[in-house]
């Protein structure tokens, strides 16, 4: 009787020891695969904002400039800039190259696709000479019109079986890209509003391009002269801020400014100055170099 006693005893005391040590293990299994998973879900969620512009302020005066974008001139300049909040805090892309590449694309895609181009037109007129007699001249006239490029990148792309971004972003070069990021970056912290209007450029999108232009083959934006695919050392940029061509025109003129105030910190210029504004380079480029000098004092010829 003594011992049945002695083992209901000593069985009730090891089920509550032994008891214990295995509900707590399991607690501390299930404790710790919750920060787990908690990190993994953090892990999987990347942030890219886009910081929102804030006003950037105008010159007493605006020259105007002798090359014209349809898409920023205005047809009456005497207008305000309209309101904006002031940006958030940008985050960075730490220099991974699809983060560049990402935030550059962004740009081409808020960016509008028209130009204003240059066309000659011929038309006859009757004129009276000194003695009343009537004949007929023909004469050429200059006129601005609108064009609309958007269909231009994406059919040089389609010919190279390439994405959109891959062409246009992916066909310049690394380093230029890095330091055009760190350019648009600081622009668009400074309420500019950046926006790219033309990236790489092959021969063939050369070919196709209108307006005042280097050679099919000759073009710093990627022809077959300068390297090629992987090689394009120029982009074209512009404001996308104001709700009307007229405010674009004005932040677009303060854009450009403001890259030849800015642009010797990120390593960026603009080589021709008011002959062809949008145009962008690489301050150590040999197109840089030729049009504006070493020191970038002198203007392009």
């Amino acid at each position: 009787m003594k011992r049945g006693v002695h083992c209901v005893v000593w069985g009730s005391l090891a089920s509550v020891l032994y008891a214990g040590p295995t509900n707590l293990d399991r607690d501390v299994k299930a404790a710790t695969a919750q920060p787990d998973a908690n990190a993994a879900i953090a892990q999987t969620v990347v942030a890219v904002t886009r910081p929102n512009t804030a006003p950037a302020q105008p010159g007493p005066e605006l020259a105007e400039p002798n090359f014209r974008l349809a898409a920023v001139t205005p047809s009456d300049a005497s207008v305000s800039l309209p309101p904006v909040s002031a940006p958030e805090p940008a985050d960075e892309c730490l220099l991974a190259q699809d983060c560049i590449d990402q935030y550059l694309w962004s740009l081409y895609e808020r960016a509008r696709k028209i130009d204003t181009i240059k066309v000659s037109e011929r038309f006859k007129v009757t004129i009276k000479n000194k003695k009343g007699k009537k004949r007929t001249v023909t004469k050429t006239r200059t006129k601005l019109v609108d064009e609309d490029f958007t269909w231009k990148d994406p059919n040089a792309a389609e010919k190279r079986s390439m994405s959109m971004q891959e062409y246009v972003i992916g066909g310049m070069e690394r380093s230029f890209r890095l330091k055009l990021y760190r350019l648009m970056r600081a622009a668009d912290d400074a309420g500019l509003a950046p926006g790219i209007t033309s990236g790489f450029r092959d021969d063939y999108r050369q070919s196709i391009a209108s307006g005042q232009k280097a050679a099919t083959d000759s073009s710093y934006h990627g022809g077959s002269r300068r390297g090629g695919y992987g090689h394009g050392l120029a982009a074209d940029v512009v404001s996308t801020k104001g709700a009307t061509r007229a405010e674009r025109w004005i932040t677009t003129d303060l854009l450009w400014k403001w890259i030849d105030e800015q642009g010797a910190q990120y390593g960026v210029g603009r080589p021709y100055l008011d002959r062809d504004p949008p145009h962008i380079a690489p301050m150590d480029g040999k197109e840089y170099v030729d049009k504006r000098g070493v020191n970038g004092k002198r203007a392009g010829s």
